[in-house]
This record gives C-alpha cells, structure tokens and sequence, in this order.
C-alpha cells in the first residue's frame, strides 16, 4: 500500500513526487516509458528553456483566459522558487534574451538527471516500463491504479508483489503529459485516465506548433530565417492577433517563435473552418510614408542598376526573385524606370507579404499540446479533482499553454509542486 502514486515521470510528475515524499508520504512514481523525463530531456532543443523571470501578471499574460487558473499555484512555487531549487540542485542558471531562464550549461538532461536524483533522495520508488491502463475508483474516491495487461504480459512487474499489476493509494497525481512527442511517451494517456474518472477534456490540439502554407512561396523560400519582422494573424478578414520577432520558411509553410506564437490561434480557426492568412511585415521600423521615402532615395541614387541588384540592400538574397515574381517588377528592370505604380506595388508587398494557412504540423512536431482536463473541475488551490476524491492533476495533461519562453515549464513545476505535497497531505490525513 502507498500514500501516494504519481503517473507519469515528466517535470511536473517528478516535482509531485519528490514533494509527496519530501512530505512524508510512501510514493510510488509510474513512468510508462523505460527511462524518466524524456520529453524534458529534447526541450527547448535540448538547451530546457525552464523558466521566464517575466513578473506574474505578464507571466499569467502569456497563457490566456485560463492563465487565472495558475495564480494560486505560482503565488505558492515561482520563478525565484524554482531558480533557487535548481540551485540548490548543482544546476545554476542563466537568464538570456526576452527573459528565458535556461541551465547555464546549456543541457537538458542536466536538468532531468538532478530531477531524478533529487526524487530517489527525497524516498520516491520509481518503476520504469509501468503503464498505467485505469484509475481504481471506489465510492467516490481513487484507491490505486491498474498497470496495463500488456506490461504485465511483457514481465514489466518482475518481482514486485503486485504482480496482479494493482497499486492501491490514498492518492493519485496524473501528471502524463499532453499528446505532443508522442515518441517520448506523451501519447494522450492522462486524458483518458481523467475521462474514466468523469472529467470533462476539453478537446485536444497541436499548439506552438508550425503552419503551412498554401503556394510555392514558403517551399521556395525555405531555410530562410527573417528576425525583427512583425507577422499579423488574419481570421476572416479580421486581424485577430500581431507579433514582433524571428520566423523560418520551411518547405510545408513557416515555423519559428513568433509563428509557433500566433499559431494557436490559427489551429483553432482552422478547426473551425475559417479562412486564416498571414501578413508579414518586413520593414516594421518604417511607416508607409518613411518606406516610400528610402524607395524614392535608392531608386534615384541607384538608377542606373537592375531592379534585383537594387533590393540587395533592401531584402535577404532568397527574397529577392520572389519579390520580383510576386511584385511584377521584372529582375532586370532598370531602376530609373520603376514606374510610381511599380514602387507602390513595392512599398505594399514589403509592409504585407500575404499567406494563406492552409493547415498545421501534427502532434509529433508540437511543442505543447492544447486543451485537456477542464480546469473547472480542479481545485486550483490543491490541483485536486473536484469529481473524485483523492485524485490530484498537473503539469501538460490541464487545459493550460502557453506562449513559448519558458512558462509552459513553470506551469508544469509549479503546479506539480501543488499537487505532490497537497497529495501527501490528503493521503496522511
């Protein structure tokens, strides 16, 4: 018998069981894959953006209308909190650009093994290769949880007692993760646990996740990285969202920061059938009037060069024969014969190169995933369910994301922190 079991070894499973057995409470960690903190170990592109030291108000900013679900989690584990863990972990950090707090020595899986030390210090047992297949549910409460036939077939039990494959608990943290990565073991798990147990799910979506793009624009382009452009996100005919920062052309659409930002909103009307566009803006630090000015300067100052030599100091080299292409200007023009009409053709495709998005990346190239548990149905004060007695959630599996920069795993820390030690109190009592 255990106090408490947690499912699911990612950051917020791994925070909730070293806080449960930190706590005093017998905690038994199940992690269906045969290695902890997978998914944690690739993020960031393996650098592990942990954190952003953005103040709470702009941190809760970041996630949305659900970001109010958060406040009692970060107001009991934040940022200051976690850097100080961290650090008391041999894991110092250092804080870059935008606010993003990553590991100093730049490596994930420095931050996933002193996770996993930290948990077998604090008591946690930890049994790789344990899927879990269903909640053990009694008169209202969780009792324990069943592993899957499959991993018992396997032999995954080996010489545990419950060779049955049942763990029985006065509590149980879901902490699976979302449906993103599927190939570290984010497969969706969480989801139906939380269905069995009665908890609504809100439907689930890729989110941070990359766009394509109708036409050959991108394809063409590809492997171009753009900085310091500003992109609007069009839904019907109406600008729903703008955001300053770096993209990349792959060959299905557009990726990078700040397309992998807009791009929740774009899933969601896509999957509502609404017509979604994109309007990148190339020369952001200049108005209509000032763009058409420096036109004016180097088309009299250059007047003699073609047209594609021209824009060399205006575009990227890969830009270039598009701009042509989409402008009508033809490449070899001369300068001094760029017609008023051509130069407003110029000025307007510089402040408003259009793309359709015809659709996104699937779950494998998300970062995050969209939807989950309704957080209506879970105490944000213990991350406790409202529907079943003893049965606590955190981390990916909850109906909160983020933008990237970090706050996705400060959610997933903070509210596994809740979670574990709210656990070993309800299982002590």
């Amino acid at each position: 018998m255990h106090h408490v079991i947690i499912v699911g070894a990612g950051a917020a499973g791994l925070m909730a069981a070293g806080q449960a057995a930190g706590s005093g409470a017998h905690t038994l960690l199940l992690e269906k894959m045969d290695r902890p903190a997978r998914k944690l170990r690739i993020t960031g592109q393996g650098r592990c953006n942990l954190t952003n030291v953005a103040p709470l108000s702009d941190f809760l900013d970041h996630f949305g209308p659900n970001g109010r679900f958060l406040q009692q989690a970060f107001s009991r584990f934040f940022v200051s909190d976690l850097l100080e863990f961290f650090e008391e972990l041999g894991v110092p950090t250092v804080t870059e650009r935008g606010g993003r707090v990553f590991p100093a020595s730049e490596e994930a899986n420095d931050v996933a093994d002193a996770l996993v030390r930290w948990a077998g210090q604090q008591g946690v047992t930890l049994r790789p290769r344990s899927p879990v297949e269903r909640l053990l549910v009694e008169a209202g409460r969780v009792v324990g949880v069943q592993l899957s036939r499959a991993s018992l077939r396997a032999g995954a039990v080996g010489d545990r007692p419950e060779r049955s494959g049942f763990y029985r608990a006065d509590a149980v943290v879901v902490a699976t993760g979302g449906a993103s990565y599927p190939a570290t073991g984010s497969t969706g798990d969480g989801y139906r646990l939380a269905a069995s147990a009665g908890h609504t799910i809100v439907p689930v979506r890729p989110a941070l996740v990359p766009l394509e793009t109708a036409g050959r624009v991108a394809a063409r382009l590809q492997g171009l990285s753009l900085r310091n452009v500003s992109v609007r996100l069009w839904v019907d005919g109406k600008k729903v969202d703008e955001r300053f920062g770096e993209m990349l052309f792959t060959h299905f659409g557009v990726s990078g920061p700040l397309v992998l930002s807009l791009s929740r909103l774009a899933v969601d009307a896509l999957r509502a059938g609404r017509c979604v566009t994109l309007s990148i803006d190339l020369k952001p630090a200049l108005d209509e009037r000032k763009l058409d000015a420096r036109l004016l300067r180097d088309l009299e100052a250059h007047g003699k060069q073609q047209f594609h030599t021209l824009l060399k100091g205006l575009l990227p080299q890969k830009l270039i024969p598009v701009c042509a292409d989409l402008t009508g200007i033809p490449a070899d023009k001369v300068a001094h014969q760029v017609t008023a009409r051509e130069r407003e053709r110029l000025r307007t495709w510089l402040k408003d190169l259009r793309l359709e998005v015809t659709g996104y990346r699937p779950f494998a190239e998300a970062i995050i995933t969209a939807g989950g548990v309704d957080t209506r149905q879970v105490d944000p004060y213990t991350m406790a369910s409202r529907l079943v007695e003893g049965l606590y959630f955190a981390g990916e599996v909850l109906d909160v994301d983020a933008d990237t920069g970090g706050y996705n795993l400060q959610a997933a820390f903070s509210t596994g922190w809740l979670a574990g030690r709210s656990a070993a109190v309800s299982a002590n009592r």
